[in-house]
């Protein structure tokens, strides 16, 4: 890995040196760069358009170009190489519990999620799906890093990631089909089939519309794998002795199958100009997606005959056939906004409605003791639809002719309501039976916010903003069956937040940027933190906590930006995040956690980064981030305190190269992640077993060749040099996608 590292640093280093020698009128020239990087222009920042180069928080735009360039299939991909984010994406595509992460803040409950300003965070576990998104629909992708709270409330504590769409401006077609697989042995496996269609035009220059299409599937690859404490008896071979992440003896006997899964999208927009001034946009997009695994192997075989042996053991060291099965499950989301836009002379006006309606999040879990690889014996099934309403108006207006103030009122109100049935037959998921647990709450929440743009000289401009938020979790619900102390009603619960922030933008010289941010952000617990108690098929329980309090975080950051050169700029930033009431799994023995406030946490760290644009058809860029996340004060566990916290990497490293040559596009990158801990107490030291989350570096490609205007073909290759690492499952190795976009 150092040595491709390496590699990269001094290309960077290179071609920066030479840069003159490349920037000439012929392909492009100085003038070009410096008007394509005048063109970026964020809204997420500070809720009203701004340049980015003039944006008081630390912020990234990734353009359409660039997303176009890189080898991904879903969205959250197309933000894994910027610096101080974490995508955690453990299986490919077929991963459920995706996340996106900033600045060191583990889980997507701490960062907003948002698709054309829409919350993407559901009412039950703060989880944003990014599954069946198309990345074709984007135009861009804002990732505005800190503390948010005063402007978005609850969630971004780490950040916003703003995923945007643009409206067609004359007739659009587009359509896109392609092919992948990996290799293995040379044999092919991990089929991946899509297909994306799109429709747009603008009628009568006031009315535009898009609609879109798509759809994806894989048989996927083993990524589950059947680890035991017992070892297989005598004459059973096939087996491989390994350990769990903590160092402890266990047997690798199978894997749980091929892990398929498919998924489709259909968006419709429609945009309307009432007059010069006042336009109205409707949204309606409908999301589903499923996963399953196919036939399961057994590594074992019986000595003497060669057949296949699917269990052994007796009493507590059985082994049951049940044990090589796995869950199943999909989900079906619809999401609905209507947002107005109007000016009455230099006042804007924004007023914006969502629901996030899932309408299933189910799953199936076999039971470990008598399910039957036939699909006979019992499972259990759970199916939690949500719902979460929100409500935005928002004001700009300029004040005394040196404020531009930002005035808004927000109303939101979700629920959520999980249910977990017995299955007669585990392959049936419609042969339910008794209803064994259920956890439901609403949580009801509405807020004011204020921001005042103030420059104060020519080149130093100062933001000062708070809001203030007031919730309430109400008509909270807890049942187990044949538990005498259920079911449980719990009592409403009040409380509020006041999250202020001020920033500064000074502007010493033309090339240089200085910012600084202070602001405080907190985000209340959720549905599922309140309420939920569940145990997985390998009998670990999750414990909710209807007591929780908020968490909270007092952030600052620093940052220098320098432009070297037309084209050359770097940017560096520290940020301090002092985390206190800290909501997070605490490990009370091997099979039990709950959730506790945890006392403070100090996340600190610092982001390097570095472009080079040369011309208009060469870039490169590398970025490193060091997180310094752990717990500082825990009185619940103090054995806890000084170790890092969990599902958050201490480095990551980004280097890649973008170029554009006549009709060639391409993209090499390499990104590296290190170790992850799960655990509170950082005991899972192991590497490369199942459960772990190995330090990985992996290096992608992309190149696309354009026959004309209208027709292209792309083929991206991952993990080229096909590392092996566990994301808790087993990542994917080296693959291979082509695909065909024609355009008109």
């Amino acid at each position: 890995m150092k040595g491709v590292i390496s590699l990269f640093l001094s290309l960077f280093f290179f071609l920066s040196l030479n840069f003159e020698v490349f920037a000439v009128e012929g392909v492009g020239g100085k003038a070009e760069i410096k008007a394509h990087a005048l063109e970026e222009v964020v809204v997420t920042a500070t809720r009203t358009e701004i340049p980015v180069e003039l944006s008081p928080a630390s912020t990234k735009v990734v353009t359409k170009k660039e997303i176009e360039q890189k080898p991904i299939l879903t969205i959250d991909q197309a933000i894994n190489d910027v610096a101080g984010v974490h995508v955690r994406r453990g299986k490919g595509l077929m991963d459920t519990l995706a996340t996106i992460s900033l600045r060191g803040f583990s889980g997507q409950e701490r960062t907003l999620i948002l698709l054309d300003g829409i919350p993407l965070n559901n009412a039950y576990s703060s989880r944003a799906t990014f599954a069946g998104i198309p990345t074709e629909d984007l135009e861009r992708v804002e990732v505005v890093k800190g503390p948010f709270s005063n402007l978005y409330g609850g969630y971004a504590m780490g950040g916003v990631v703003n995923f945007l769409t643009k409206m067609p401006e004359k007739r659009e077609v587009y359509i896109k089909t392609g092919y992948g697989s990996s290799f293995k042995r040379g044999e092919a496996q991990d089929d991946l089939w899509k297909v994306y269609l799109s429709y747009g035009d603008r009628l009568l220059d006031r009315l535009s519309f898009r609609l879109s299409y798509s759809y994806k599937s894989t048989n996927g690859y083993p990524s589950d794998f059947v680890v035991e404490r017992a070892r297989p008896t005598q004459g059973i071979i096939g087996w491989k002795e390994t350990t769990d992440i903590r160092g402890n003896t266990r047997y690798l006997i199978g894997d749980r199958g091929d892990n398929t899964w498919w998924d489709y999208n259909f968006n419709i927009r429609i945009g309307l100009d009432l007059t010069e001034r006042s336009k109205v946009l409707l949204t309606y997009m409908r999301t589903a997606y499923e996963y399953d695994y196919d036939k399961p192997h057994t590594y074992l075989r019986n000595a003497t005959t060669g057949a296949e042996v699917w269990s052994y053991g007796t009493g507590p060291n059985r082994v049951p056939e049940g044990a090589f099965l796995s869950t199943y499950g999909g989900r079906l989301i619809d999401l609905y906004s209507i947002r107005y836009d109007t000016a009455i002379k230099d006042i804007k006006i924004k007023a914006q409605f969502s629901l996030l309606n899932e309408l299933n999040s189910w799953y199936v879990a076999p039971d470990r003791q008598t399910a039957k690889l036939s699909g006979e014996g019992k499972g259990k099934i759970t199916d939690t639809p949500t719902r979460y309403y929100n409500t935005e108006f928002q004001l700009n207006f300029p004040l005394l002719d040196r404020h531009l103030i930002t005035l808004g009122f927000t109303y939101a109100y979700g629920w959520a309501d999980s249910k977990e049935h017995d299955l007669s037959k585990w392959r049936d998921k419609d042969s339910k039976e008794r209803l064994f647990s259920r956890a439901r709450g609403k949580i009801y929440s509405y807020s004011v916010f204020l921001q005042d743009e103030i420059p104060l000289f020519e080149k130093l401009t100062l933001f000062v903003g708070f809001r203030q938020d007031w919730w309430k979790n109400k008509d909270g619900y807890v049942y187990q069956d044949n538990n005498p102390n259920y079911p449980i009603f719990y009592p409403s619960r009040s409380s509020s937040a006041f999250s202020p922030k001020i920033g500064i933008l000074y502007k010493p010289f033309e090339k240089t940027t200085l910012r600084a941010n202070l602001g405080k952000a907190f985000r209340a617990p959720n549905v599922y933190e309140l309420y939920k108690t569940w145990t997985t098929t390998g009998g670990i329980t999750y414990a909710s906590n209807p007591n929780l309090k908020p968490e909270t975080t007092l952030s600052w950051d620093i940052g220098w930006e320098q432009i070297l050169w037309n084209g050359s700029k770097i940017r560096v930033t520290y940020f301090n995040n002092d985390v206190k009431d800290l909501i997070y799994s605490r490990d009370v023995n091997a099979t039990y956690k709950d959730k506790v406030n945890a006392g403070r946490a100090l996340i600190r760290g610092i982001e390097i980064e570095a472009e080079q644009k040369l011309n208009s058809w060469l870039r490169l860029f590398a970025n490193y981030t060091y997180n310094d996340a752990k717990f500082r004060k825990n009185e619940v566990k103090p054995e806890t305190e000084g170790k890092r916290l969990s599902y958050v990497p201490q480095r990551m490293f980004n280097v890649g190269l973008g170029f554009e040559i006549n009709r060639f596009q391409g993209l090499l990158t390499g990104r590296y992640v290190s170790k992850l801990y799960t655990t509170d107490t950082n005991e899972d030291k192991v590497n490369r077993v199942y459960g772990s989350y190995d330090p990985h570096f992996v290096v992608d490609a992309s190149l696309s060749y354009k026959f004309n205007k209208n027709i292209s073909l792309s083929l991206f290759v991952n993990n080229i040099f096909n590392r092996e690492y566990f994301i808790f499952y087993k990542a994917p190795g080296r693959s291979w996608f082509g695909e065909l976009s024609i355009k008109f």
